[in-house]
């Protein structure tokens, strides 16, 4: 497994906070570097020095949380996959596309800021000598990539990402897309491809009248705003208590940026990145009935990695075969669009598995790192350790002293959850000290299964503000238009994820399920 992301944090106003394998790599030259440090992290509330649980600890926590068992939510798994390619979106360094000498002080410190303009599909833009290679020649439509023949399946046209570029076997497995990290598993990777398709409808339905000049231009913004509008009244609702998201979007923020101006260039909570928005871990199925063919759940997790051009090595081709295109009947419900036709029994549905305190069991033991490190639950607590992360009853009395309404979780709540992760194998001392310094990511994920499988509370703040600086400080923004109205759903206040991929595939079966 690719091991991809930044494992170090420049955290404003605190410098470099570690670094370790696997970090961003330099893409400029250490003069330009110095004018806006790499990838710019905030702290949201305060810092959690001295509120640390040893590793022994840490480790009788993760193997908890990684025991297995939970359940499904009502949550389409497609959203697991569509959190990851939103925070690859929000975290996407700009830098690693453009070329040095051609990057402005101004220029470099919104590339490496947060934003919701998906950066990571479109890059710097046709016009950007790095980020040429993403586009057709007509420098407007995004390039798409064919399947592999497999197993009677002929090869299919715009059902991979495109791939080719290099010499090597493995630069030709290698998608040809700003973001890597897009191809690190199967999921991820058409999710990406119906963004591509998503982007190409756009341009294809433009007026005539509008000029070749300005048809990229305008197509972009009408993906992005539209994009930002399915997160904020599908997604982030899904995940979140409503009643959160709708104060953050009509109220305003309380605890991030507050008093920002509209226009200045974001920052990222710690908070967020290292705890909050990694709820999706607990959102990952074992298995998935993926497609007609890997039914019955013999589309596992492994697989999806293996499928992948970063992670894996596509089966051992070149390209994706045709064998794994993804169903996307069987990820997303669009019965919620009132397309019955579109649905799939419920036996072969994917639901998420519910935002709780566990994971399932394939995270225990991730490929590719040292056997005292690859349980993901020990290496997300690890990581906060490392950042001096503040606790959730840190966050909690932080957010409250700024107005937030919340009740705090009590102790009784955090040991005992709600069928969640069982915590009799710590000592006595162990479970004492984990409930009185409860790290942040489990405490949001407690808060989250106390509430029927939503974040509430501290979580649900630190994400629906994060996600609203984001928007708010993006070049393209529905929060400094709050005007704007989606024309490409059913009707002028309704953009869902299902209605983007009704629009990116004509609404036909034969292309959201070509399988059958």
């Amino acid at each position: 497994m690719e091991h991809h992301g930044s494992e170090s944090y420049f955290v404003i106003g605190e410098g470099l906070l570690a670094e370790s394998v696997g970090g961003r790599e330099r893409t400029l030259g250490r003069a330009v570097e110095a004018i806006a440090p790499p990838f710019r992290f905030s702290r949201m509330g305060p810092n959690g020095s001295g509120h640390q649980l040893g590793d022994p600890n840490r480790k009788r926590i993760a193997s908890a949380m990684t025991a297995g068992g939970g359940g499904a939510s009502r949550i389409p798994s497609g959203f697991t996959y569509l959190g990851q390619f939103t925070d690859h979106d929000l975290t996407f360094d700009k830098t690693s596309v453009m070329l040095g000498e051609h990057v402005s002080p101004t220029q470099l410190l919104q590339a490496r800021s947060p934003s919701l303009d998906l950066d990571s599909l479109y890059g710097a833009g046709p016009m950007d000598p790095g980020s040429a290679k993403f586009y057709e020649a007509d420098a407007i439509h995004l390039k798409v990539g064919k399947t592999l023949a497999a197993e009677g399946l002929t090869a299919k046209q715009g059902f991979d990402l495109p791939r080719g570029a290099g010499t090597t076997v493995a630069a030709k497995r290698r998608a040809i897309i700003p973001d890597p990290r897009n191809d690190e598993n199967l999921a991820v990777a058409q999710t990406h491809l119906a963004f591509i398709r998503f982007h190409n409808r756009v341009v294809d339905t433009l007026p005539a009248a509008v000029p070749a000049a300005q048809r990229f231009a305008q197509a972009r913004e009408i993906v992005t705003k539209h994009y930002q509008w399915m997160l904020r009244t599908d997604y982030l609702t899904r995940i979140c208590a409503p009643g959160v998201v709708n104060n953050v979007f009509t109220t305003g923020r309380k605890a991030f940026e507050v008093g920002a101006a509209p226009t200045d260039v974001p920052t990222m909570p710690i908070e967020f990145s290292v705890a909050a928005f990694r709820l999706g871990h607990s959102m990952i199925r074992r298995a998935y009935n993926w497609n007609s063919i890997f039914d019955f759940g013999f589309g596992t997790l492994s697989l999806l990695f293996t499928f992948s051009g970063g992670s894996g090595d596509l089966g051992g081709g070149q390209r994706l075969p045709s064998t794994w295109i993804a169903d996307f009947r069987r990820l997303y419900d669009f019965n919620e669009a009132g397309r019955a036709n579109l649905a799939v029994p419920d036996d072969k549905f994917n639901r998420a598995m519910r935002i709780d305190t566990r994971l399932v069991t394939p995270l225990r033991h991730l490929p590719g790192f040292p056997a005292d490190e690859d349980n993901l639950a020990f290496r997300n607590l690890t990581r906060a350790k490392m950042v001096r992360l503040a606790t959730g009853q840190q966050l909690a009395t932080f957010l409250k002293s700024k107005g937030v309404t919340l009740t705090k979780l009590t102790r009784a709540q955090i040991r005992d959850g709600r069928n969640g992760a069982k915590l009799d194998g710590l000592t006595q001392t162990q479970r004492a000290a984990l409930l009185t310094d409860t790290p942040l990511w489990f405490y949001i994920l407690r808060e989250a299964e106390l509430g029927g499988g939503k974040l509430r509370g501290v979580g649900a703040r630190i994400v629906a503000e994060t996600f609203h600086r984001a928007m708010e400080g993006s070049q393209v923004s529905i929060v400094r238009d709050p005007t704007w109205r989606p024309t490409l759903g059913p009707n002028n206040t309704t953009f869902r994820m299902v209605d983007l991929l009704l629009f990116a595939f004509e609404g036909k079966k034969a292309l959201l399920a070509p399988l059958g």
